[in-house]
């Protein structure tokens, strides 16, 4: 349950801390009790709003050619804006079939990968950053939970998702540290204007290869000044498979979410109250198997009786059923968010007040499996507001966004980070002008974090042997795991661009921008294992912050036969934090009997650059026809002298993804059918080059094949009468059953032997996956 005396607890345990964060606190509810404004928008705590006219909120909905972005500012027309943004529909959504929402949206965005860590961990990067370099919004709300982690996803309901936008590039100055590589905003759905009626809707899901069988609905009302909906979803999944492995034992997972939204507006504003709950048990794979057969085996031991390539074989039954080990991820994330909008002569003012509970508990001790290996419990108060006023022909935006948390373990016995409290708040000036076919845009932004840590000690548990937090008075013949710590961040972003519209057709853009983050808590004080990683991580107390000097270039076509586009972008990052794997005294990467590895933070200045490209056609003389095809590179390195011309012995930088090629045919038919009016068919590949520039200095990592895969599917919409209809979408991907693995994979590391009968090493990706969805609304 949501532990509500944690909120105030927050408040109390520093006094610097509390009265700079009720400053802003106050403010924003000040503007709560303020008369409401406007329709209903995403807004976030750096400044969406959405302007207030039925032409938007039509554009929105794709009843336009024209792409309309909401993650800057006002909303504006794509083409008008310079920094990279991409915005991804619903119907786009809604036809992609994949294991998640990030799986998703990094089909239809050159430039944004995803880390795996099976089919339902996929975390965000972009042009090469990830972790705490991507910013990941829900309807504005800056996602948190220990995003550190490799094997932490995202805790959101993917059925859920309406539109999403992606910014690529630093995105500090709207929306502060750790968006220094961009900003990934995932725009749940609300019913429609002024429908008055009740509208809803239903999704069935069922995925071959692991047996997923998925589930979601949602149901609204919205009226002349109220709006009301309620959603709910369930995912379930077994063992994934491939044609090396077999079944993938501890890949299963079972998710559910639920939400509720509830709000109020008229002709001059809007507020909306938010709460969402996420569970998901994830099954949590380590890799083992049998040296010979290379079936999977299981730990049932721990410590010295338990050695990694000597457990016994999993089962048939616990490799084919639905049933989670004992082993497993438990993540529960509450929250709770309130935003309003409102108009105050022709002062736009948008304000936002949220809190979010993430409780992550790794189960990791199979002769205890009630006792936790890492329990850890983090909250986060969120606030936002700012100020849009129009001059002329510009546009002034300003405003303060940040937040509070805490982060504390709770029963656990790993302990690879401290308890911390953290504070957040930047202010920021951004404005936007616009001059005959000339829009410019740019900004200046200062932040400050400050980052407190108290002495933590660890010691024997007497009842069960495993390690446990001890508490201050009560030490003694305790270790002192973290000394106590406090840090101070302050930096400063800026941003200039210029888009120019030539005509009709052709469109320019140009982007300076520099970029901050201050280190994460992981970065600079790790000491411990994560068990659920199978890691055991190192931080850096003396670690600077990042800064960043990008710059983008950008160019695009488009008619209502092709729309084409070409970015260019180079990053120079000071201070990059990355890392790298620990070596034992015969140069082999260091494992304990468990299978779990050392990995150490390094710092040092790095370069990324690349190119991204995506083309859509509709050819005039193949009516119904449209092909697509999209580009993706970046390189990145590492400007250390000592490694200058070192190539894969430390020059590359690590968890950079190859050359990207992606495309689709399709070909639509206009039925004539009243009940089915169209029937479509498509074609698509996903082609990935051979990764050879990667860090192989201390094992950190290993060279990846290049592969294709190819996709098949079929869909057709059904009108059931009034406004009922039934969409359905068949998909085959990985047709060819083709085994593979992605350079992003985590699971590609997961190898204890030398050499296997095979020839192969680690685990492969998910082989063919045949789904059927249908979508009923009403």
């Amino acid at each position: 349950m949501l532990d509500y005396s944690n909120i105030y607890i927050m408040f109390v345990e520093h006094n610097c801390m509390k009265i700079r964060f009720y400053i802003g606190l106050m403010l924003c509810f000040l503007l709560v009790e303020t008369r409401p404004v406007n329709a209903l928008a995403p807004i976030h705590s750096a400044d969406t709003s959405i302007t207030k006219t039925t032409t938007i909120e039509k554009l929105l909905e794709g009843e336009s050619e024209e792409v309309v972005v909401t993650g800057l500012t006002r909303a504006g027309f794509q083409k008008e804006n310079p920094i990279a943004i991409q915005a991804i529909s619903s119907k786009t959504i809604d036809r992609t079939i994949a294991s998640n929402i990030m799986d998703q949206l990094s089909l239809h965005s050159p430039g944004l990968s995803v880390l795996k860590t099976g089919p339902n961990i996929s975390k965000p990067f972009i042009r090469g950053l990830g972790y705490h370099r991507v910013l990941t919004l829900y309807d504005g709300i800056r996602q948190e939970g220990q995003q550190w982690g490799d094997e932490h996803g995202l805790e959101v309901d993917g059925y859920q998702i309406h539109r999403a936008e992606i910014i690529k590039g630093p995105a500090s100055l709207l929306f502060g540290s750790d968006a220094i590589a961009g900003v990934v905003s995932l725009i749940p759905y609300l019913p429609k204007l002024d429908q008055g009626q009740i509208e809803g809707r239903v999704t069935m899901e069922y995925q071959s290869n692991n047996g997923l069988w998925a589930s979601g609905a949602r149901l609204g009302q919205r009226t002349k000044h109220w709006l009301w909906q309620g959603s709910a979803s369930k995912r379930i999944a077994g063992n994934y498979s491939n044609a090396i492995d077999g079944k993938v034992y501890l890949t299963g997972f079972q998710e559910t979410n639920l939400g509720f939204q509830t709000g109020y507006y008229s002709k001059k504003g809007s507020s909306l109250l938010s709460a969402t709950y996420y569970y998901n048990r994830q099954a949590i794979p380590d890799g083992s198997r049998d040296s010979a057969t290379r079936r999977f085996t299981k730990q049932i031991f721990e410590g010295q009786w338990d050695d990694i390539k000597n457990r016994p074989l999993v089962t048939e039954q616990e490799l084919n059923g639905y049933a989670l080990s004992g082993l497993v991820q438990a993540i529960k994330h509450y929250r709770i968010y309130s935003k309003h909008q409102y108009q105050l002569g022709k002062i736009d003012l948008n304000a936002l007040v949220g809190f979010q509970q993430n409780n992550r508990i790794e189960y990791t001790h199979p002769s205890m499996p009630e006792q936790a290996g890492l329990s850890l419990q983090l909250n986060t108060l969120n606030y936002g507001i700012n100020f849009n006023l129009p001059v002329n022909a510009a546009e002034i935006s300003f405003g303060a966004n940040g937040m509070y948390q805490q982060n504390k373990h709770l029963n656990a016995t790993d302990f690879p980070i401290p308890n911390f409290q953290l504070f957040d708040i930047g202010v920021y000036l951004h404005g936007k002008w616009k001059w005959k076919n000339i829009h410019f845009a740019g900004g200046l932004r200062w932040d400050q974090r400050q980052l407190n840590t108290a002495d933590f000690y660890i010691g024997p548990n007497a009842n069960n042997g495993f390690e446990q937090q001890y508490h201050f008075p009560d030490t003694a013949g305790a270790l002192l795991q973290f000394p106590a710590f406090q840090k101070q961040f302050n930096g400063y972003s800026m941003g200039l661009g210029i888009a120019y519209m030539i005509n009709q057709q052709w469109s320019l853009k140009a982007n300076l921008s520099r970029g901050y983050r201050a280190p994460s808590i992981t970065e600079l004080a790790s000491n411990g294992l994560d068990p659920g990683a199978h890691i055991l991580y190192l931080g850096n107390r003396n670690f600077e912050p990042e800064t960043s000097w990008q710059q983008d270039l950008g160019i695009s076509f488009s008619t209502t036969e092709l729309q084409w586009s070409l970015s260019l972008f180079h990053n120079r990052i000071d201070h990059f934090i990355y890392l790298t794997q620990s070596l034992d005294n015969n140069d082999q990467p260091q494992i304990d009997a468990q299978g779990n590895k050392t990995f150490q933070y390094q710092q040092s200045a790095a370069r990324l650059y690349g190119i991204e490209s995506d083309i859509k056609w509709h050819p005039r003389c193949l009516k119904d026809w449209s092909i697509s095809s999209s580009i993706a590179l970046v390189n990145g390195i590492n400007l250390q002298e000592r490694f200058k011309n070192k190539g894969n012995q430390g020059e590359w930088l690590p968890l950079i993804p190859p050359i990207t090629w992606q495309g689709a045919i399709e070909k639509s038919w206009v039925m004539g059918l009243n009940w089915m009016p169209n029937l479509q068919v498509s074609a698509s590949w996903e082609s990935a080059a051979a990764q050879n520039r990667f860090l192989s200095l201390y094992a950190t990592e290993t060279s990846t094949e290049a592969y294709t895969i190819f996709h098949f599917g079929f869909g057709t919409s059904l009108q059931l009468g009034g406004n009922k209809q039934l969409t359905i979408q068949c998909q085959v991907n990985n047709l060819f059953d083709l085994a593979y693995q992605n350079h992003l994979s985590r699971l590609k590391y997961l190898e204890y032997y030398q050499s296997s009968p095979n020839g192969s090493s680690g685990i492969y990706n998910m082989g063919r996956n045949a789904s059927l969805k249908c979508i009923f609304s009403f």
